[in-house]
């Protein structure tokens, strides 16, 4: 893969429906790719990437994935396992690149496989969160276009409750007998081709939360996924190999799919899945794994915080939070009991992950503020016409940068995507060194239905 002598640019889909459906030209995000982390080549197969790319050959003995079922997976376990999938896939589902593939199941180590080889195989994931309810999840498929599905056993009866997805395939995922998947994979080869897929080539649709209408399907491509590799990860976190992650998020969410799978394999990291997410198994499981890096949110951190039982969380280096805003007594707090700040980041499934962010020594001279550009990334504070707004003035959140906002069919990119930038949705003001102060959501009936013209901090 990726190297020069292969000069077709052209997509690898034969299933042309996501790209055919992606926004036009004029409504497109402007990507910033000029840093040299940014640069990719024109093919580029980030699965490939992240199990066999640079450096690979000096980490196959490293432990990849854990979980708490006893499985301990090498990189070179887990290429294999990707591998037979991919066999599985090609041969016995029918899948051709461009195929829509709908994931759905708790955190293991074999979700996190599959999600692996659907993108090896030229597919699009389709992830979702098994909370998901079958009218929520009947909304999924049809938008998407699903073609095909691979759903942990526990939740058949509501894939099959839907009537829609004819190529399914069944798996355990933790603990117990194997299903379907697994006694296909048996007899498959342990070693695949990835399919040639330009950088652009689509390879993840992630569906927004529906918060304020039906929910949006955003669509990221290979380039994208490695670019967030080489953003927060690389210049917030600083993770690297001797790093191991653990955390509470889906890997249906963007959030949690990034900072429990993809960036601890970009850096050969190992990662800890974690199949129920309860503030008490993080904390016991930060200590029996001796995690470095957790992901979570305010309300796991609160609650870890709130527990008088005497956790062993030593071992942390760094702790994430997203989602919603970190209160700052949360945040002293966490520091009382661990020695560890939290960073604090803002994020959306538009964005794929955290584009703002700060780390936790800088939230105590700066109380409220939410953080500022992660490097690669540019934010701006706007009128509702536009135009830049000075220092301290509150108007609308917009940011470029890497990555940006591609919604699948849907009108509301207009609204979201304006002159190559991606606005948020946020109402926030900007101090003189860059630092955005969260005000409210735009769509929040107290800030006047609308940006609050005119507005200042204070």
């Amino acid at each position: 893969m990726n190297t020069p002598s292969q000069a077709d640019h052209g997509s690898a889909h034969a299933d042309t429906f996501v790209r055919d459906h992606l926004p036009p030209g004029p409504l497109q995000p402007d990507l910033l790719l000029g840093m040299p982390s940014l640069r990719f080549p024109a093919r580029l197969n980030c699965a490939w990437e992240l199990l066999e790319g640079g450096g690979s050959l000096d980490r196959a003995q490293r432990t990849a994935v854990l979980s708490p079922h006893g499985v301990r997976w090498t990189y070179e376990h887990l290429t294999a396992v990707v591998a037979r999938i991919v066999h599985v896939l090609t041969e016995d589902m029918g899948l051709v690149p461009g195929n829509r593939v709908l994931l759905r199941g708790a955190n293991t180590p074999l979700l996190a496989a599959i999600w692996l080889a659907v993108v090896r195989a030229g597919g699009v994931v389709v992830a979702t969160a098994p909370t998901l309810r079958t009218e929520e999840l009947t909304y999924v498929i049809d938008k998407a276009r699903v073609t095909h599905a691979l759903c942990e056993s526990g939740l058949r009866s509501q894939l099959e409750s839907t009537g829609r997805v004819p190529r399914t395939m069944f798996f355990r995922g933790g603990a117990g007998d194997e299903a379907g998947l697994e006694r296909a994979m048996a007899d498959k080869p342990d070693w695949s081709l990835p399919v040639d897929t330009a950088a652009t080539d689509p390879c993840l649709i992630a569906f927004t939360s529906g918060a304020g209408g039906m929910p949006k399907a955003t669509v990221h491509s290979h380039r994208d996924l490695m670019a967030a590799c080489n953003s927060f990860p690389r210049h917030v976190l600083r993770a690297t190999s001797d790093d191991r992650f653990i955390g509470t998020p889906s890997l249906a969410d963007t959030y949690g799919l990034g900072g429990l799978l993809l960036f601890p394999l970009h850096v050969g990291a190992s990662t800890v899945l974690l199949d129920t997410s309860s503030p008490r198994q993080l904390a016991r499981a930060i200590g029996e794994f001796r995690a470095t890096v957790c992901f979570s949110g305010p309300a796991r951190y609160q609650a870890i915080c709130a527990d008088t039982t005497p956790y062993d969380l030593a071992s942390l280096r760094e702790c994430v939070s997203s989602g919603e805003a970190l209160p700052t007594e949360t945040r002293r707090r966490w520091k009382q009991r661990t020695g560890n700040s939290v960073i604090d980041g803002l994020s959306s499934a538009e964005m794929f992950h955290i584009f703002v962010s700060m780390r936790g020594e800088e939230a105590w001279s700066r109380p409220g503020a939410i953080g500022r550009a992660v490097p690669g990334y540019l934010t701006a504070i706007v009128d509702d016409s536009g135009r830049p707004l000075p220092y301290g003035q509150v108007g609308a959140l917009a940011v470029k940068g890497p990555t940006g906002c591609r919604y699948l069919d849907d009108v509301r990119q207009q609204d979201t995507v304006r002159n190559g930038w991606t606005f948020t949705g946020d109402a926030c003001w900007a101090d003189e060194y860059g630092f955005l102060y969260y005000h409210s959501r735009m769509d929040d009936p107290l800030s006047d239905s609308g940006l609050p013209r005119g507005s200042h901090a204070g």
